[in-house]
């Protein structure tokens, strides 16, 4: 998964080895990923009755509910904070390669590919996973 020619992720896109701007690296996105599940469990289960540990009759929505509350929250504040909660919090942020706005439909197709998890974990040799790749996006330190 890595180019020999390349001396450091994000290097042939442009980006710094270090500092604002770098690659976001694994760790950062794993704990991003873990604040806003958690955040997500929390919102699901304080208002959607979802309750981790009661074993339901039946599948339904609630099961699901963190899921959704996860999702809501990627595609609400990639437009408008520049990335999740979760991002934020560790000091990363999401912008196109181009530098642009990545708009309204970028964070909802991205999201969708990250629920199903396989794209997330999937990367090239700039830590682009699939999603962000499909996209356009790069994840970056802030």
């Amino acid at each position: 998964m890595s180019d020999p020619a390349q001396k450091f992720p994000g290097e042939r896109l442009g980006l710094p080895q270090t500092g604002p701007g770098s690659i976001g690296r694994i760790g950062r996105r794993i704990a991003a990923l873990a604040i806003d599940y958690v955040a997500a469990t929390i919102i699901a289960s304080a208002f959607l009755g979802f309750r981790q540990f009661d074993l339901p009759k039946e599948a339904g929505l609630t099961q699901f509910a963190p899921m959704i509350v996860f999702a809501v929250l990627q595609i609400l504040f990639i437009p408008t904070i520049g990335g999740s909660p979760g991002h934020r919090i560790v000091g990363m942020r999401l912008v196109m390669l181009n530098g642009t706005w990545v708009g309204l439909w970028r964070p909802i197709v991205r999201t969708l590919l990250l629920v199903f998890v396989i794209p997330a974990v999937v990367f090239d040799a700039d830590q682009r996973g699939l999603h962000d790749k499909a996209v356009g996006t790069v994840l970056i330190r802030a």
